[in-house]
């Protein structure tokens, strides 16, 4: 089990990811291309204009109307694509499968992202459950794809205390990443793959159209 998880499990993740978000993204132009208001009034100034602010923590105003709400979810977008990044035992099994060389962040300091990744994915489910104008438009599809998140962080934790059985939890670790990459492309985490097309989008339409910000 191990060793398809480290070799073969890998491989279909990682062509499953980038095959299938390679397929939305051009399924997606080709039917903006159908449409007559979407390629035509698609603006590079107004749409880099519009996605730098919203990349920009409290660029946009409904991030500065909400600061503390704002400050966390930014972090935690940061620490759930840097950390399994720069991991230690991910750049190391970078360079063992791969030969691609990439630095490595400190273990404390992966350590307290994932940790605060977890945290921060419990609040966001708190929330969903405590906020009623969350809670009318969540469904029990939103609580998975959090846990699917959150499980490749909690079993990493884990591996790395060696808490519980070490080889089990490995291998729960692996598959919970191949899983939760494969689910990209096909779920509503595919808003990663979408957000600089749909930014620029209304960025281009209210600049150029309605010749006002977005932000």
């Amino acid at each position: 089990m191990y060793d398809f998880a480290r070799g073969p499990l890998v491989w279909i993740a990682f062509i499953v990811f980038f095959g299938g978000s390679l397929y939305r993204i051009i399924s997606t132009i080709q039917m903006a291309k159908k449409e007559k208001v979407v390629i035509p009034y698609m603006s590079f100034k107004y749409g880099m204009r519009s996605i730098l602010h919203w990349l920009t923590p409290f660029g946009a105003r409904n991030m500065r109307l909400r600061p503390v709400f704002t400050i966390l979810t930014y972090l935690f977008h940061v620490c759930l694509i840097i950390t399994p990044l720069f991991a230690l035992g991910h750049t190391i099994s970078w360079r063992e499968s791969w030969g691609i060389g990439i630095i490595s962040l400190p273990e404390n300091l992966t350590n307290i992202m994932t940790i605060y990744v977890i945290l921060c994915g419990l609040f966001l489910i708190l929330r969903r459950i405590g906020d009623p104008t969350v809670r009318n438009v969540s469904d029990y599809k939103d609580f998975v794809l959090i846990l699917m998140v959150l499980a490749p962080f909690a079993f990493g934790l884990l591996a790395y205390y060696r808490l519980f059985d070490y080889n089990t939890i490995i291998i729960l670790h692996i598959w919970t990443g191949a899983i939760w990459l494969m689910a990209i492309p096909f779920t509503r985490i595919s808003h990663m793959l979408f957000f600089p097309l749909t930014r620029a989008y209304m960025g281009s339409e209210f600049g150029l159209v309605r010749n006002s910000r977005d932000w």
